[in-house]
């Protein structure tokens, strides 16, 4: 179908459907280009009853659009290369120099995933909504958790928390596409099951870091220590330092913002290897727990943040530790003192 028909069959006019179509992502049609199907009808047509029984006023539901439409943009994305990957002839790929290794699947690993893929959509999508119903209620159990008529105008009280792998940029000059690849994914997991394992939640990865935040100090320790720990028994990983701040912070577009934000960073930037540095309320909150210890630091200025004393983080010995090895058995990785075929370990100890 046009979008003509689209828009006819749904009763919505042609500026709708249009920016109904842009909230989705996807770049402009004609109206008369036949690109269209029921599927795109009967979407347009509930956004347009939610619309119409005032459920949800237009601007918020082309937000929500929005929503679902970044989302899934990154999860399909994601996928389609998870399964290019599992498809690529293992002989093949062997029989490539490091300088012909790239991240991009050659056209026969292609074709191969996206049959996969096609074939398996029907069995996929009742694992999405699962999921989007597991965590649409977490969401809305910390909202409520959070609605607190004291709480303060700037934001709800959130650890926020920083993870860097550390010479990373002199590793993007020495690896192969490929290879980075490797090396990227498999911080991703292992990070993101760490995190997750102790409640934590993972806003965002930007290749070389993570960034994570918690709702209490001692599972923020333990995430942060445990990151460490992990990245350092993993002969294919760099280390990373951490940084992390305690404080209010603004959540919009599944994101957080915010002076705690900055101030997690700034922290992790000047943190050695292998090292966790706190801001001076965490180590507050700290100091009453068991099992963590804390050390003051010279006060120095941050940038954009100004003057602060950071703390450096530990376990207080007999404290438990989390096996690197268990964290990469859950995270479905490859074991740690192994190597995936066609890629080298990045150098152990990296400087700061």
């Amino acid at each position: 179908m046009a979008r003509r028909d689209v828009s006819r069959g749904a009763e919505v006019s042609l500026l709708s459907a249009r920016k109904f179509w842009h909230a989705l992502g996807f770049p402009n049609v004609e109206d008369d280009d036949a690109m269209f199907t029921e599927a795109d009808q009967m979407a347009l047509m509930a956004v347009a009853r939610l619309v119409r029984e005032q459920e949800l006023d237009e601007t918020t539901a082309l937000a929500m659009t929005r929503a679902f439409a970044r989302t899934t943009d990154r999860l399909a994305v994601w996928q389609t290369q998870l399964m290019a990957e599992a498809m690529a002839d293992p002989e093949q790929e062997a029989a490539l120099d490091e300088a012909d290794a790239r991240a991009v699947p050659n056209l026969a690993s292609a074709q191969a995933a996206a049959r996969k893929l096609t074939d398996m959509a029907d069995e996929l999508e009742p694992l999405l909504i699962y999921a989007w119903r597991r965590h649409l209620t977490a969401a809305i159990s910390r909202m409520l958790a959070d609605a607190d008529p004291q709480q303060s105008s700037q934001g709800v009280r959130r650890v926020v928390g920083f993870a860097d792998l550390v010479n990373f940029t002199s590793l993007v000059r020495r690896m192969t596409e490929r290879q980075l690849a490797v090396m990227v994914q498999r911080f991703e997991a292992l990070a993101t099951d760490i995190v997750t394992a102790h409640g934590g939640r993972v806003i965002k990865t930007v290749g070389d870091e993570i960034l994570f935040v918690t709702i209490d100090a001692a599972p923020a320790a333990a995430v942060a220590l445990d990151l460490v720990e992990t990245m350092a028994e993993d002969d294919l990983l760099p280390d990373v330092r951490v940084g992390m701040a305690v404080g209010p912070v603004l959540s919009r577009l599944g994101d957080v913002f915010g002076t705690t934000v900055n101030r997690a960073s700034r922290l992790t930037s000047v943190a050695p290897a292998g090292g966790v540095l706190v801001d001076d309320a965490l180590a507050s909150a700290l100091a009453a727990l068991s099992g963590f210890e804390t050390t003051a630091l010279r006060r120095r200025t941050l940038r954009g943040i100004g003057p602060v004393t950071p703390s450096e983080l530990r376990r207080t010995t007999g404290g438990r530790k989390t096996s690197a090895q268990a964290i990469s058995t859950r995270a479905g990785a490859i074991p740690a003192g192994s190597t995936p075929a066609g890629s080298t370990p990045a150098p152990r100890k990296a400087s700061s």
